[in-house]
């Protein structure tokens, strides 16, 4: 049987990510590199001459004498860290297949667990806010909710369990029914106004979207969408639908990689979570560029202070 070619392409692997980024030199050069792909262009007046001030790693510029950082401005403002640090922490997050946690990365990267987990954080606010800022593109989009979590032994049972908490999980198709992106959001409730507020972010008007019966879906009909309904009647045999195949599956293989993975997911986190894995799934057909592009767009990032991180960012 032959292999999927995507699945088992040879990606980035941990040897040449060292041969590559290994040196503070190697990631100042890159980050400039992206920073600046068409030649150094100073910020406050735009001339192109420059001069590198090595002692304090600064960059000068010729005309007004303006001084500038290559990370000022990006996620890793004034950052006490090595830049290997933060490269090896991005290689990490965007080539898991599973995710990463904290206290993984605290090991591998030598420092505390704190550290860690707000370099995690920073780093995934970053794939949300990229993913969010665009629509997914399809053919077919297979709609779904679902829900993480929930206290148990409380009584309840069902969508009324204590501490559920609600996403929605869209899947885009081709023509030939393959998957193409997935888009996985948290949401405050499944009401129609959370679905049409999610929709107008992340959906295109013109897009065919299939859902079950669930009653907030109706709210695409509402925000003018092209709807489908198909009423799955509930039970193990509704998840096996041609229709929502694709849905289904992923939202198994989220949540089985979030379970085995972490011991316990914030409400006020769990959108990024996901976001992380939205981010890989969609970018899963080239391994070897997902370090650069995630590099090019948090150095095109303003500085992400920990009082944001602690926001939860919800639709609806």
């Amino acid at each position: 049987m032959a292999k999927n070619t995507v699945q088992f392409q040879q990606g980035f692997s941990l040897q040449e990510f060292i041969s590559q980024y290994g040196s503070e030199g190697q990631c100042h050069q890159a980050l400039f590199q992206w920073r600046w792909p068409d030649g150094f262009k100073c910020p406050k007046c735009g001339h192109v001459r420059y001069c590198s001030l090595k002692s304090r790693k600064l960059l000068q510029c010729n005309r007004r004498r303006s001084q500038i950082s290559v990370t000022a401005g990006t996620i890793f403002d004034s950052t006490k860290l090595p830049l290997t640090t933060w490269f090896l922490a991005i290689y990490l997050v965007t080539q898991s297949k599973v995710s990463v946690s904290a206290l993984s990365m605290k090991r591998t990267l030598g420092v505390s667990y704190n550290t860690a987990l707000l370099m995690k954080h920073k780093i995934q606010q970053v794939i949300k806010e990229r993913d969010d800022s665009k629509p997914i593109a399809s053919y077919i989009i297979q709609l779904d909710g679902a829900y993480w979590g929930g206290k148990k032994r409380d009584g309840r049972r069902g969508r009324g369990t204590t501490g559920k908490l609600p996403f929605v999980a869209a899947v885009s198709t081709d023509d030939q029914g393959h998957p193409i992106e997935m888009r996985f959001s948290q949401v405050r409730a499944f009401s129609k106004d959370a679905i049409i507020e999610w929709a107008t972010q992340h959906l295109c008007i013109g897009d065919e979207v299939v859902s079950d019966g669930l009653n907030c879906f109706n709210g695409l009909d509402e925000a003018g969408f092209d709807h489908r309904v198909i009423i799955t009647g509930g039970g193990p045999e509704s998840v096996k639908m041609a229709e929502f195949k694709w849905v289904n599956t992923i939202i198994g293989n989220v949540k089985r990689s979030l379970h085995g993975t972490f011991h316990a997911i914030s409400k006020k986190h769990f959108s990024r979570y996901l976001a992380g894995f939205c981010y890989r799934f969609n970018r899963r057909f080239d391994l070897r560029q997902l370090l650069p592009r995630f590099s090019f767009v948090d150095l095109r990032t303003p500085p992400i202070p920990q009082r944001i991180l602690k926001v939860a960012e919800l639709c609806g």
